[in-house]
């Protein structure tokens, strides 16, 4: 069951239909959860139960607009609770993301592409999607191979060209 899609303001008024606990933190516009869930291909799913929303105001030039707009998007993943990964894969999207945990672990991206919040709700949740289908695909295992006689000799012709160049530039004492 997912949580409605509410909006809250920071002074805590609710101008969603209700506010199910949801947290308000300063400094944001919105902390929303977000209504539908992700889906990244057929069994893998990232469920609205683990994406929460904020709306916060973006950096960066805008004039008087950039004050009052909240456009910029913070997106929060629970990956607990995506469904579908097996132990490998779940293991690899935590790597891919240990930069971008938060103290709870859930996953932290962030989008301020355009100066629309639903444009960088949208595109905040494919990259989410494309974190999780590069989780998806197993690395293919290395196979240790020799060097060819060719490139051993080349290395070893090209350290004793650098090796007499050297050695010409050093000064007789």
């Amino acid at each position: 069951m997912s949580r409605p899609f509410v909006r809250r303001s920071c002074d805590g008024r609710v101008t969603g239909p209700n506010s199910f606990g949801l947290l308000t933190l300063p400094g944001c516009l919105y902390i929303s959860s977000v209504p539908e869930p992700i889906l990244v291909r057929p069994g893998v799913v990232v469920p609205a139960d683990a994406l929460t929303f904020h709306a916060v105001r973006s950096g960066g030039p805008g004039g008087q607009n950039v004050n009052k707009v909240a456009s910029k998007v913070e997106l929060r993943v629970d990956l607990a609770l995506v469904q579908g990964l097996d132990a490998g894969a779940r293991e690899r999207l935590r790597s891919a993301c240990r930069t971008s945990l938060d103290a709870e672990g859930h996953l932290l991206v962030t989008s301020q592409r355009t100066r629309d919040q639903r444009m960088n709700l949208e595109d905040a949740r494919e990259k989410v999607r494309v974190l999780v289908a590069q989780a998806l695909v197993r690395p293919r295992p290395r196979r240790a191979t020799r060097p060819t006689r060719g490139s051993v000799e080349r290395r070893l012709d090209d350290k004793k060209r650098l090796a007499k160049t050297k050695s010409g530039r050093r000064g007789e004492d």
